[in-house]
């Protein structure tokens, strides 16, 4: 008997039992009838089930043969492209792709040309790649070069996208689409450690790429004048950047001997770096609502965050003045880098921090060459700085025109809109800070020079969707106060 025949039957039997209850006088089922009736019902859906995968519908037929076709026609040109041999013969004709592959040898061995060996991508590498950019495009992110194929998959809502995902990980197609939103989460879950699985991975490659393209695009100032280092451990670090200096160079007489020289290395920086992260969830909400939006712009807005967390750091460092390696603080007389009054910028108070920066000594009291480059002011002075800086002439105390020297040093203004909320209603601060080529002040330094945050995918108990972690491992550290002279500045008005 057919599985055709025996669903035929069992329906069958299920109708004479509600017949013998509908001709005895319409009563209900009785327990034995109602579990019998249940049986029967199972047996009829597993019956349907086996039959709906060994036959397929005709949409199904006509989907998979649509599929087959895209894959030859897409293998076909990549090999043919591979060797610069047309494919439109090929594809035309209906070639199989080992029809084809034995084709581009023949023509190789009469043309004489070096079989050359290159390494293809998965098809499934491009599905995903592909995936990935088309869910970046419809939410209306920038893609450069979009991966081959993202056009065609850009109008798939997150259930198509997952469907499509399942079914070229090997289920079946119809019964996927008659899952409801919940029921597809559900089994998406399920393949949260198989690491083959398609749509984890994509979910992973879009989250990347939009978190990378907006830490990219978050604007900060500290990258300008402070210098970058990196650690390979989150063990404190000492180093020689403010070793003492070597001893002077002594002539030495025809015939006479080098003196030896111990150099002083008493005073080194502490650096050690310590982990910033956050962690958010793509719920399952968000997938059943086709919050695809989600995927794109939370990542960004964690992405501003972490610049924006480190930029506040190294801010904080100037205005809060805390104590560095030798236990001073940054910016104090014995270091040198202290204007006593609080002014505004102006000619005069712009050559008197270059002065003063041009000034400073080494351990041993001897004068090294440190050259001022950029003036790091709150938002509300950069236009009066423009002036003062670029302006060829200025006006003198008798109302006459002079060269304005500071025209020719090459200072940069910097602008910080974290000084002025640091200060508040208080007076802020600005600082000159050195050619980093020739002074260091503040540095920078990320676990084996890695800038960009890692993002990574985790599972939670209790947790209803994807996780991802955020994190990023840096350190802010004053190595030198020779690179940077403050001026305590004025309330802002």
């Amino acid at each position: 008997m057919t599985k055709k025949q025996k669903l035929k039957a069992a329906t069958l039997r299920q109708q004479g039992i509600l017949d013998t209850a509908k001709n005895d006088g319409g009563r209900a089922l009785t327990a034995e009838e109602k579990a019998q009736f249940d049986s029967i019902q199972s047996e009829i859906e597993e019956l349907k089930k086996q039959i709906a995968e060994e036959e397929p519908d005709e949409s199904s037929i006509r989907e998979a043969a649509v599929k087959l076709e895209r894959q030859r026609v897409s293998d076909i040109s990549t090999l043919c492209r591979d060797f610069n041999i047309s494919p439109d013969r090929y594809i035309e004709n209906g070639n199989t792709v080992e029809e084809v592959r034995a084709a581009v040898l023949e023509e190789l061995k009469i043309k004489g040309a070096p079989a050359q060996i290159s390494v293809i991508k998965d098809e499934q590498d491009k599905f995903r790649e592909a995936a990935a950019d088309a869910i970046m495009i419809r939410s209306g992110l920038d893609v450069e070069k979009p991966a081959e194929g993202a056009a065609e998959l850009r109008a798939l809502s997150l259930r198509d996208m997952a469907i499509e995902c399942l079914e070229r990980d090997g289920q079946a197609g119809g019964e996927l689409r008659r899952m409801s939103g919940d029921e597809l989460f559900a089994n998406l879950q399920r393949q949260f450690f198989n690491p083959s699985a398609a749509f984890p991975s994509i979910m992973d490659q879009t989250i990347r790429k939009s978190y990378e393209q907006g830490y990219k695009s978050v604007p900060s100032t500290f990258e300008e004048w402070t210098t970058k280092g990196t650690l390979t451990d989150f063990k404190a670090s000492q180093s020689s950047y403010t070793a003492g200096t070597a001893g002077k160079f002594l002539e030495v007489p025809e015939n006479g001997e080098l003196k030896a020289d111990i150099p002083t290395d008493n005073k080194k920086p502490t650096r050690q770096l310590k982990t910033y992260g956050r962690q958010f969830t793509m719920s399952r909400q968000a997938f059943i609502n086709d919050d695809i939006g989600f995927i794109t712009t939370l990542p960004s807005r964690y992405a501003a965050s972490a610049k924006a967390t480190l930029n506040e750091q190294v801010y904080s460092m100037l205005y809060d003045n805390g104590a560095i390696y030798d236990g001073k603080a940054l910016f104090c007389s014995d270091h040198n880098n202290l204007i006593g009054t609080g002014e505004k910028p102006s000619i005069s108070t712009i050559q008197k921090m270059m002065l003063q920066m041009q000034l400073q000594r080494d351990e041993n009291g001897r004068a090294i060459i440190v050259t001022p480059r950029y003036i790091i002011v709150p938002v509300g002075y950069g236009m009066e700085l423009e002036a003062i800086l670029y302006s060829p002439t200025i006006n003198t105390s008798d109302n006459t025109q002079a060269v304005n020297v500071l025209a020719r040093k090459g200072l940069q203004v910097i602008e910080e809109p974290a000084l002025n909320v640091l200060a508040g209603s208080n007076a802020c601060p600005w600082f000159m800070a050195a050619d980093k080529a020739t002074a260091k002040s503040i540095q920078v330094d990320y676990l084996n020079g890695q800038e960009m945050p890692t993002i990574k995918r985790s599972e939670v108990p209790g947790k209803l969707g994807y996780v991802w972690d955020i994190y990023l491992d840096w350190a802010v550290t004053g190595v030198d106060f020779r690179g940077i002279v403050k001026n305590p500045g004025t309330i802002l008005k």
